[in-house]
């Protein structure tokens, strides 16, 4: 269908004469009648009656020219955002290991939202869902995090799936507990005093090129005899306030969040291992303004939390 057609349809229907709409429209009367046949024609109705008091739109008529005014409306926004640069819908999509600082870095980015229109993803997952994610479910961006040793295995992934990787931070894990638990005033925590209690941890650890059972090995040692694996963050400080014999192994906590859930922060004098929290897309994407605004609040949150 020819939408220059029906533009002189709806304007022709606007004023009720060929005449008329032929001088606002500043195009000779015989050729405007030969569009508005050629359009009938091409629907196989009639739009107009055509009588000496001018254009009288049909029954038929005027349900077209209904459907074809919002169809010009449509057109019209099209070209207001293509063309004469109207704010376009903000889009950011993010998934992240689940760790306070970053998530305090979202709900500091969140308040840098202008008044445009926007749809922002945050999900919390493993590195290998993150991964996942960027190259099957459009997620522009990521953060995976892996212990130290595992450097190779990652960049090897990384590179063979084209994605850019850029660190971080790297940081070793600090002990969170119950401010109620026996061993919230102790000054140092060692692994043997952590063999009767319950850990709190995920259940999905990942390295590629690693067998799984390798990688739980490593991570999820069998010195502790009791687990409670938790996927969802929140869940867990709830369950870490409330079981005093309860703790996990974290990234640097916000005091903020310490204090919400009555919880304390320790170091483990044993616990040497180093991991890292790296920023990963597609290599062929470039970060938007939306994006630079995420890291931007994500190296402030590093550099209070975590250094």
């Amino acid at each position: 269908m020819n939408i220059l057609h029906m533009k002189y349809a709806v304007e022709v229907a606007r004023l009720g004469s060929l005449n008329k709409a032929a001088e606002t429209l500043l195009i000779a009367q015989p050729n405007l009648s030969r569009s508005v046949k050629e359009l009938e024609a091409e629907l196989g109705i009639t739009i107009f009656n055509r009588s000496a008091k001018g254009m009288v739109l049909t029954p038929e008529g005027e349900e077209f020219i209904g459907y074809a005014n919002e169809i010009l409306k449509q057109i019209d926004q099209v070209d207001k955002i293509y063309k004469e640069g109207a704010a376009k819908k903000q889009r950011f999509s993010i998934s992240v290991p689940r760790a306070s600082y970053i998530s305090e870095a979202f709900a500091q980015f969140s308040k840098t939202l202008s008044g445009d229109s926007a749809e922002i993803f945050y999900k919390e997952t493993n590195s290998q869902r993150t991964i996942h994610n960027i190259l099957n479910h459009d997620y522009k961006l990521g953060i995976i995090r892996y212990a130290e040793n595992y450097d190779k295995y990652f960049k090897i992934l990384l590179e063979e799936k084209g994605l850019a990787y850029e660190m971080v931070t790297e940081f070793s894990y600090c002990l969170v507990m119950s401010a109620d638990s026996s061993l919230a005033n102790n000054d140092n925590i060692t692994f043997d005093d952590l063999k009767d209690r319950i850990e709190i941890a995920h259940a999905d650890p990942y390295v590629p090129s690693l067998s799984l059972s390798k990688v739980v090995k490593e991570e999820l040692p069998d010195n502790i005899s009791r687990r409670i694996f938790i996927f969802e963050r929140a869940s867990q400080f709830d369950l870490l306030s409330e079981n005093p014999d309860t703790f996990m192994w974290v990234s640097p906590l916000p005091e903020k969040i310490l204090q919400r859930y009555n919880l304390v922060q320790k170091k483990c004098s044993d616990n040497k291992k180093i991991y890292k929290d790296v920023l990963i897309y597609r290599e062929e994407y470039k970060l938007s303004k939306i994006d630079k605004q995420f890291i931007t609040q994500l190296c402030e949150a590093k550099r209070k939390y975590i250094l």
